[in-house]
């Protein structure tokens, strides 16, 4: 999710400067020392993505995860991709001009949502740490009610950490550039959370030092 001028959540660190959304790509490769490009395919290898599948996009920036997810689809598959920014809607929108599976929707995550439509997977990225926990209750609401059942939903984003048993610079930077929101977050039990909600079948996938995770859910 990324705000263009003024921040909704004040302590969010997931809530960008238009600045920064208008050069998210190379902010992200700069940030990464140019990890980030193999780390994400790694990722959406793992969504193990059909053909046909039905895709929503939760916070989908500039649509690079789009793209590398549309990689794996056949003429019937789809992928909505929903974001709150126009400086990323201007990307996201010229990196899919002549491609009519992939469409961008101008709105909020953390509002109610009634897409008219449902979908085999819904993905989100290293957005719902950013949220205060009782905003992540809509959005996980939001998922639950966009999936078809049996549908799955992918969450990759910090893992469940003890943030003592870290060695000290990754804790230093971790404490430097995490807004206060991801502290909790990595306290939290997720696949319990999620069970409350309907979800079940957890599997899971570990990246980087296992310090990231993509956790997948499956509704009832």
């Amino acid at each position: 999710m990324v705000i263009m001028n003024t921040k909704i959540y004040h302590d969010s660190g997931v809530e960008l400067t238009p600045f920064t959304a208008r050069n998210y790509d190379k902010v992200l490769n700069i940030g990464s020392m140019g990890m980030y490009r193999s780390f994400i395919k790694n990722v959406i290898r793992d969504l193990e993505i059909q053909p046909g599948d039905q895709i929503l996009d939760l916070g989908c920036g500039t649509g690079r995860n789009a793209g590398l997810m549309s990689a794996y689809l056949n003429g019937k598959g789809r992928i909505t991709g929903l974001d709150i920014s126009e400086d990323m809607e201007k990307q996201f929108s010229k990196r899919f001009k002549n491609d009519n599976r992939v469409e961008f929707i101008n709105r909020r995550i953390d509002q109610p949502l009634d897409l008219q439509k449902s979908y085999d997977k819904v993905f989100i990225s290293f957005v719902i740490h950013g949220f205060p926990h009782e905003v992540r209750d809509t959005v996980i609401k939001n998922a639950f009610d966009q999936l078809k059942p049996g549908g799955a939903f992918f969450i990759l984003d910090f893992a469940e950490f003890d943030m003592e048993k870290m060695p000290w610079l990754h804790r230093f930077i971790f404490e430097k550039i995490e807004c206060k929101y991801a502290f909790d977050y990595i306290k939290r039990d997720w696949k319990e959370i999620l069970k409350g909600y309907g979800f079940e079948n957890f599997s899971e996938h570990f990246y980087l030092k296992k310090y990231v995770r993509l956790l997948k859910a499956v509704k009832q």
